[in-house]
């Protein structure tokens, strides 16, 4: 059962770092779609470049897939092609939600639910690895050490897809983009009260980075082409083709 995101609506004294616990599973519906411009976009978006660029035999990974969401588009989206789904998370609590929420959709496509941290995940064999908003939540010095392991799983014509919070270069930019992105939150419910306190819980573990650092790791990992296709105010998805 999901229920209504209330996490943050009441004073903290010590607010501790922001964590995917079961009390986040428990709400993580509400609090995403209130929380990211475009993520219902985004995870659609997914779940068709997936039926486009999937090959037959081949695997589909979901690092760090909270309760399923891109691993259920891309489900749906796929016919019989021999192609397995394999959906990492290291949170039990989601992971088990997870189970419910694809459980609940009948489809030859298998998957494979993990639950690890996804630095530890073998790729192989991919046509297509999913990174919808986990990067941001890795500590940034094994970054590209993941996003080159990645690259080297990808089948010819693989493609990876990371969808992330935007860092801006520019500082008026980046000011105006967050404010914008602060009243979409007020607009979504959310009190000033709601916000503060959960951007000091998330300080600390969310570590954003610019759209140039993220092309200039797909260059480095040996991707040649890559774009974003995309962006809602300081959120974004990119992929990158191998």
């Amino acid at each position: 059962m999901t229920h209504h995101d209330k996490i943050f609506a009441k004073p903290q004294q010590n607010i501790p770092d922001f964590s995917f616990n079961e009390q986040v599973a428990s709400v993580f519906p509400d609090m995403i779609s209130r929380s990211v411009p475009g993520y219902a976009t985004i995870v659609d978006g997914i779940g068709n470049l997936c039926a486009r660029v999937a090959q037959p035999g081949t695997r589909i990974y979901d690092l760090g897939c909270s309760l399923g969401a891109a691993t259920l588009s891309m489900r749906r989206q796929l016919d019989d092609r021999g192609c397995t789904l394999v959906a990492v998370d290291n949170s039990e609590a989601m992971i088990k939600r997870a189970a419910e929420h694809l459980n609940a959709f009948v489809s030859p496509t298998p998957v494979e639910l993990v639950c690890a941290d996804i630095r530890d995940i073998d790729i192989d064999n991919a046509s297509m690895v999913v990174l919808n908003f986990t990067m941001q939540f890795l500590p940034p010095q094994d970054r590209a050490d993941l996003m080159a392991k990645i690259y080297r799983g990808l089948v010819p014509g693989g493609v990876v897809v990371v969808s992330e919070k935007l860092r801006f270069e520019g500082d008026r930019v980046h000011q105006l983009l967050d404010e914008m992105h602060l009243d979409f939150k007020r607009a979504n419910g959310y009190s000033e009260l709601e916000i503060s306190q959960k951007r000091t819980a998330l300080e600390n573990v969310m570590k954003p980075d610019s759209k140039l650092q993220h092309y200039q790791r797909f260059s480095d990992a040996g991707f040649s082409e890559y774009s974003s296709w995309f962006q809602h105010l300081n959120f974004a998805s990119l992929m990158a083709i191998k």
